[in-house]
């Protein structure tokens, strides 16, 4: 692919989000921001939360990932279904009855200011982290398309990712997001077929062949069931409904879209078309990943050592212009996707759950001028969060070793098990905490969890913990909330 061609189909897609935006956020103020003014249709949000949560780590990573681990992602995804369900029929009511704008007010309503903020902070450093990722793959992406012909440094390539996303998200916030999601997935899921169709054209095989050829392969198996093996059938399925919980359920950033339906029962009906088409999608690319390398294998192709990049390569190397330009849409839709709600909901637990934003009983005449301190508040948050991914962004390259999708998996492990441990102990307790030892409690999880799966192979007779580490960390944070409670109390 021509720079000049790469270059007109990002100006083109970025310009159309612009224009979005445009018309989305007029006379936005910061009740817009956070919540949409509760005003969104639910198949929008549905729709476009299938691109915000697949993100382009799923476009690229797992088909990747195929190539190491076969199709056992799809017993994660199997375990989404009964997790999306807990959020729709549990979490989801909680929300709603409280008139929540971030999620994490239940801890403080439930517990106490500590826990509170300790949840937020989890929330805040998960989510960072996590989007970082994501985005990488994206300026990754960019730079092998476009900014390596002119050998341009990859710190410029995440600096422009970073600021097309600011631009057309400053103002409108989640309101901005639920209609560029809703665009930025469709492309996302033309790509994905567009990208399985002509894969399957270069290996001259008919629709009916390509399925056919994938479910006769080794590459196609989906269960596994040696106990000792990290992609093992129960570790796999169970952590995928405690990922489901937390990276949807728990998470600010998904839950803020399902927030701004009208009322509980569209959000509902949000919540189950979406768990249906993201265990369609993530098949689809699965088996675009067989197809990729049955690819490699008959056109005798090095593998990169990274399969993240194969699929890239693939792309801009090898496949015709066309399909590169399906490919660098669908990359870009899905990465933007993900990382744009997620700069919009840091922001937003930040500015509510942080710095109080919007809690303040202000006399009438004082209102209009508290508004006005607020946005600015809020917009300088949002730059500052900006500048923080990039950092991230940085270190994350430099110390990444992993497929991108196992380094989110390995980050929610550790960061989400506190927020699991305290809405457990919340929804399915009674007990109070003493509230400022929350904290310690939060951070010494984790810790022990590290040191056992750091030393799990040899402590348990070789066995992996790999993302069952979730449930481990938010088991030992709900026994240390335990031990922290109120004296006198029953369960």
């Amino acid at each position: 692919m021509s720079p000049l061609l790469v270059f007109a189909v990002i100006a083109g897609y970025f310009l159309l989000l612009i224009t979005i935006s445009y018309f989305t956020s007029r006379n936005a103020d910061n009740q817009t921001f956070f919540t949409g003014n509760r005003q969104s249709p639910w198949y929008l949000v549905a729709f476009g939360m299938v691109g915000a949560s697949l993100s382009g780590v799923t476009f690229i990573s797992v088909p990747g990932e195929v190539g190491n681990s076969e199709f056992s992602y799809f017993q994660v995804v199997l375990g989404y279904v009964p997790g999306y369900a807990f959020i729709a029929l549990v979490l989801m009511p909680l929300y709603y009855k409280l008139n929540l704008v971030s999620i994490y007010g239940y801890l403080q309503q439930r517990f106490g200011f500590f826990s509170y903020k300790t949840g937020a902070s989890f929330f805040l450093l998960s989510r960072l982290l996590g989007s970082a990722a994501r985005l990488f793959l994206a300026a990754s992406v960019l730079q092998l398309a476009f900014f390596d012909r002119f050998d341009l440094p990859f710190w410029l390539t995440v600096l422009i990712t970073i600021l097309l996303i600011w631009i057309y998200t400053f103002r409108g916030g989640i309101k901005t997001i639920v209609w560029t999601d809703t665009l930025q997935t469709f492309f996302m899921l033309a790509a994905v077929v567009a990208s399985i169709y002509m894969v399957g054209t270069e290996l001259n095989l008919s629709v009916g062949e390509m399925f056919s050829t994938v479910r006769d392969s080794e590459l196609s198996q989906i269960f596994f069931w040696e106990w000792n093996s990290p992609v093992n059938f129960f570790k796999q399925f169970i952590s995928g409904g405690f990922i489901a919980i937390v990276m949807t359920g728990l998470d600010q950033d998904m839950m803020q879209k399902n927030l701004t339906c009208k009322n509980l029962g569209e959000a509902q009906k949000n919540m189950k078309w979406f768990t249906v088409a993201v265990v369609i999608v993530n098949l689809f690319f699965l088996i675009l990943g067989a197809l990729l390398y049955f690819y490699v294998k008959a056109k005798n192709i090095d593998v990169p050592a990274r399969t993240d990049e194969l699929f890239p390569m693939l792309a801009f190397n090898h496949f015709s212009p066309f399909t590169g330009i399906i490919f660098l849409l669908g990359i870009i839709a899905a990465a933007y996707s993900s990382a744009d709600s997620a700069l919009t909901a840091l922001t937003t637990s930040f500015c509510v759950d942080i710095l109080g934003l919007g809690e303040s009983k202000l006399e009438q005449t004082q209102a209009e001028k508290a508004a006005a301190i607020e946005k600015n508040m809020r917009m300088r948050v949002h730059i500052m969060f900006s500048a923080l991914l990039f950092v991230v962004i940085l270190a994350f390259q430099a110390l990444n070793s992993d497929s991108v999708i196992v380094a989110v998996f390995r980050i929610a492990g550790y960061t989400y098990g506190p927020l699991l441990g305290l809405y457990a102990c919340g929804l399915y307790t009674k007990i109070n905490l003493k509230d400022k030892w929350v904290p310690v409690v939060c951070v010494m999880a984790p810790v022990i969890s590290f040191i056992l799966d750091v030393n799990s192979a040899a402590w348990f007779n070789g066995f992996k913990f790999r993302f069952f580490i979730l449930i481990v960390n938010g088991a030992l944070t709900f026994l240390g909330l335990l031990l922290i409670r109120k004296r006198g109390q029953s369960e």
